[in-house]
């Protein structure tokens, strides 16, 4: 039984486990214009695609992700920019990259769905019970 034990202990700590979440809202933290999950090696992302400006990237890992250092160099908060619902992040350097390629660099690739005129933000709550409704710009 306990060679079983460990082989199935090392699968458990090796496959992806919590879930990497980021919000984004805009500069002056009024709407929130994103939200995006880590499912496995894919992160899902909805974005409004009609703002454009400059936003606020927060990202938030659970504990054990934190604990392992499965994104090691990771911030919490980045400066960026949404652009015909494309997220541009702003990185310390001057360096600018996409959303698909600052993930990239943590294994991760990148599914972008356009939202209408309500996000759901999963755990928060507002102006629905499920829902928070953006503005348009």
């Amino acid at each position: 039984m306990p060679r079983l034990l460990i082989p199935l202990l090392l699968l458990v700590l090796a496959s992806p486990a919590g879930a990497l979440q980021l919000i984004v809202w805009d500069r002056d933290f009024q709407t929130k214009v994103g939200y995006g999950e880590r499912d496995g090696g894919r992160f899902d992302v909805q974005l409004v695609p009609r703002h454009n400006g400059p936003v606020v990237v927060l990202f938030s890992q659970t504990d054990e992700e934190f604990r392992r250092g499965t994104f090691p160099a990771l911030l919490s908060r980045y400066n960026g920019f949404l652009r015909g619902g494309q997220l541009i992040i702003e990185l310390p350097g001057n360096d600018d990259l996409t959303l698909s390629k600052f993930l990239a660099t943590f294994r991760l690739s990148v599914s972008v769905q356009s939202t209408g005129q309500t996000l759901s933000l999963p755990g928060l709550k507002g102006a629905g019970p499920d829902n928070i409704k953006i503005k348009n710009r």
